[in-house]
């Protein structure tokens, strides 16, 4: 990995480490009950708008990851579901190329 990936990737997490703690220190004594019923749905509609994309590209290790990731969040929390979302596609996009050749 060069250096310039490197400081692109610490700067992206920075940018979105500040953008989710901005909103949480500018919002954390106020009480908003819409606002907050907005913000709650939210982290669903950036997954659908990430997932969405997938079902258009018709590559097996996506769809084998999108349902991976579905299942995944009717059990569990929406970190691990990111985690086992992201994960699943990079190894299946890795693997299933050398698995079906």
């Amino acid at each position: 990995m060069t250096q310039h990936a490197l400081l692109t990737i610490l700067g992206m997490g920075l940018v979105t480490y500040l953008t989710r703690i901005s909103g949480y220190l500018l919002l954390r004594n106020k009480n908003y009950p819409r606002l907050t019923r907005v913000l709650e749905i939210l982290p669903g509609c950036v997954m659908i708008s990430l997932i969405a994309p997938i079902f258009v590209t018709g590559k097996l290790s996506d769809l084998i990851a999108v349902i991976l990731t579905i299942l995944t969040a009717m059990r569990f929390s929406f970190l691990v579901t990111l985690i086992v979302g992201v994960g699943s596609a990079g190894i299946l996009r890795h693997l299933l190329p050398l698995l079906l050749h």
